[in-house]
């Protein structure tokens, strides 16, 4: 089985293979080719690929290649993982925004838009070449804002594009070590919404709910993450668990304010320690994969750090499960179809009919029932009327972000930006679209209409 990684430069790519050395079954990915447009970058993580597979039995052969249509041919799976606009490109969205007083996360308000903008011609450019070159592929999407990518992909590749994220698999687990199930694999998780806009709500263990008794337990609310970050009395009223990125939805105005007083944004705090990982893992005789090793552990620990500040809730507690790993999420996707291993997996597919308050082909995440057919959303209850709001709401958004990517027309990428519910002006959203826009070549091709 061959697999292509797109964004093969990427840092978390060796994440990803350590994975694939860990999986021994018999149909395991053989064969891995990077693909990145960043030679100097596929260098380096070849570099760390390669001490990761030394000592390693049969370990898959890596190779590398700025070419896309070789890095496609032959590919049983194209993981897709790019960065349009890099780093870079994510440190200028959060300023532009937070200097207008809004949200600039990457995948969240007028940051997720921009990055929208610029990241969705690229992606069914790509995803034209994979139906042209590898029909038969299976595209696992963790390109951000992956709901939406995902989307975009899908008018072109159908129910053979699948998006993934490892935030629902990492609350679940988090919220069943906090009720001490013995097993939180085993637990069956009620999980529905948009890619980062979801709720946890329930936690099945043995065909019954837990997640009551962990709602009424204000010290269990407390020792994890989500808990700390949106207080007890909070996810009591909502009777759920939210997933983390819904802090900037329920405490906006003080996540701004923490972001604005927070010095350099995260995009260009990794915007530097990734300079300072590759510039290490050119060194002669330096261990490039030590110098990922360290790097990717001060990441992990400053992850979200503006939001638990906001929410008093502490310093990232290292001792937490990890947050599920979306390269175990991709393996086991993969797994399930290449080796029609039943299993379900929280994933971005398209709705069909799961929520009725939305169109058939919405890009929804819910848990899916995964086998050699690909998955299929299982079905889920109702989204109460809050919940609705802002699905309703965030899809609306990224509608106008395919319609002004398709048409190149600047007044719908204005809408797109004005209707989101944490950009709260249209003058704003002028505003936002014109700094964009001075700030990304790539969105050049928003035309004075």
């Amino acid at each position: 089985m061959k697999l292509t990684i797109l964004g093969g430069g990427g840092f978390r790519v060796p994440l990803v293979y350590r994975a694939l050395l860990g999986d021994r079954a018999e149909g395991r990915i053989a064969h891995v080719t990077l693909h990145d447009v960043d030679a100097a970058r596929l260098g380096v993580i070849t570099r760390v690929l390669a001490e990761q597979a030394a000592g390693a039995a049969d370990a898959p052969v890596v190779a590398a290649t700025t070419d896309l249509d070789e890095a496609l041919r032959g590919a049983d799976f194209v993981f897709s993982a790019i960065r349009v606009g890099g780093l870079a490109g994510r440190a200028a969205d959060e300023r532009v925004a937070l200097a207008q007083g809004v949200l600039g996360q990457e995948t969240v308000g007028a940051g997720g838009v921009a990055y929208g903008l610029r990241t969705v011609p690229v992606a069914v450019a790509i995803a034209h070449r994979v139906a042209e070159l590898a029909p038969d592929a299976w595209v696992i999407n963790f390109t951000n804002p992956a709901g939406l990518v995902t989307e975009a992909m899908s008018r072109v590749l159908g129910d053979r594009v699948v998006g993934i994220c490892d935030s629902p698999v990492g609350l679940g687990r988090r919220v069943a070590r906090a009720l001490d199930v013995a097993d939180p694999a085993g637990a069956e998780i009620d999980y529905v919404g948009l890619n980062h806009l979801g709720w946890l709500r329930g936690l099945r263990v043995a065909g019954r709910d837990e997640l009551p008794r962990l709602l009424a337990d204000t010290e269990a609310l407390g020792s994890f993450e989500e808990g700390r970050l949106f207080g007890a009395e909070w996810l009591r009223s909502l009777g759920a668990v939210p997933n983390e990125y819904l802090h900037y939805y329920y405490f906006n105005r003080e996540a701004v304010r923490a972001y604005q007083g927070a010095g350099p944004t995260r995009g260009a705090f990794l915007r530097d320690q990734q300079a300072g990982f590759y510039a290490a893992g050119t060194r002669p005789g330096a261990s490039a994969l030590a110098a990922w090793r360290r790097t990717l552990a001060d990441r992990e620990a400053t992850y979200m750090a503006a939001s638990r500040e906001a929410a008093g809730a502490g310093g990232r507690d290292r001792n937490e499960p990890e947050s599920g790993g979306y390269e175990k999420v991709a393996l086991a996707l993969m797994r399930a179809i290449a080796r029609d291993e039943r299993t379900t997996l929280v994933l971005n597919v398209r709705n069909r009919t799961t929520l009725p308050v939305l169109d058939e082909d919405a890009v929804i995440e819910v848990p899916c029932s995964v086998d050699a057919g690909g998955p299929r959303p299982v079905p889920v209850d109702p989204l109460p009327y809050h919940a609705v709001g802002l699905v309703t709401a965030v899809k609306a958004v990224e509608r106008e972000v395919l319609a002004a990517a398709d048409s190149g027309s600047r007044a719908t990428a204005v809408k797109a930006f004005a209707l989101h519910p944490l950009v709260d002006s249209v003058s704003v959203a002028r505003r936002l679209l014109d700094a964009y826009t001075g700030a990304h070549p790539g969105l050049a091709y928003l035309a004075k209409h």
